[in-house]
């Protein structure tokens, strides 16, 4: 029964409202550099375009095929790229995986969205597709500008 409770939690009202409303879905039109990340383990796939002018993302587009933990990781990434450095999506992709895998704290904001993942910690099958979309962020970000320096 208790680890039906954990999975209760593990699902709340919160993820499933994140991941029906996921902002940014859809693909750019003319990005600047896209990436594709998939979890081997569950098959999510997250596909991320960014756009990026003077060293931060104009634009962000992505197109997410994951769980519910996935598309609610995806929706809190989605809601804070926008206007972002590159140091800030790695800051924010190291601390979500510190929050996971070592009981870190929470991401700083505007990450501090990924709050709501916490009880995740127990699920490590489940952590690859929560990183997902930021890792596709911060790998399309770091390709935009070195792109931008060649």
């Amino acid at each position: 029964m208790s680890a039906d409770n954990d999975l209760i939690k593990l699902y709340s009202g919160r993820i499933l409202a994140l991941a029906a409303d996921i902002p940014h879905l859809g693909r750019l039109d003319a990005p600047d550099a896209t990436v594709k990340r998939r979890s081997p383990l569950c098959g999510s796939t997250v596909t991320v375009d960014v756009a990026v002018e003077d060293g931060r993302i104009s634009a962000f587009g992505q197109d997410v095929k994951a769980c519910a933990l996935g598309q609610a990781a995806a929706a809190v990434t989605g809601g804070a790229v926008i206007g972002r450095t590159f140091d800030e999506v790695e800051t924010a992709r190291d601390q979500l995986r510190a929050m996971l895998t070592q009981d870190g704290p929470i991401p700083e904001s505007p990450f501090e969205g990924f709050e709501v993942l916490e009880p995740a910690r127990a699920y490590r099958n489940r952590h690859a597709s929560i990183l997902l979309s930021i890792e596709a962020t911060a790998e399309a970000m770091h390709q935009a500008l070195q792109s931008d320096c060649a």
